[in-house]
């Protein structure tokens, strides 16, 4: 029981793929940090996002909004993807409980060049959590 507990990104994750079933997260190459692009820019890349949010018990059984968004380096937003969800109380559970609500989101995203991305998670539009993700030229690497 977390007293005056506030609601939270517990964590974000890249992956190759990913998906919630039952509130468990299902992972295929997860925890990535660098695409090596072969192609000329921009690259199609497929890519999963998943989500981690904790919800305090006073805020269990209400609609909450998230968005999910990944920026260049420079701030232009590549894609946002927003949705809805809500956890409710289980029987039994001790009072004051906070409860996990995890969400993952499959994409094919156009990274137009090298550099860093920043991939933001928001809760009710306030910045609750942020990775980040770099591109890399392996055409222009391999020899180097």
């Amino acid at each position: 029981m977390i007293a005056g507990a506030q609601m939270r990104v517990e964590w974000l994750i890249l992956a190759d793929g990913a998906q919630t079933v039952g509130n468990k997260l299902y992972l295929l190459g997860g925890g990535w940090d660098t695409v090596s692009a072969s192609t000329s820019f921009p690259v199609e890349h497929h890519m999963a996002v998943a989500v981690s949010f904790l919800v305090p018990w006073d805020e269990t059984n209400m609609k909450h909004n998230f968005q999910l968004e990944i920026l260049t380096e420079d701030g232009v937003s590549l894609t946002r993807i927003g949705g809805q969800f809500e956890v409710g109380r289980p029987a039994g559970i001790p009072g004051g409980s906070e409860q996990r609500s995890q969400i993952a989101v499959d994409m094919m995203i156009a990274l137009p060049k090298v550099g860093v991305y920043v991939v933001v998670a928001k809760l009710e539009d306030i910045e609750q959590g942020k990775t980040t993700f770099r591109v890399v030229d392996s055409q222009r690497t391999r020899f180097a």
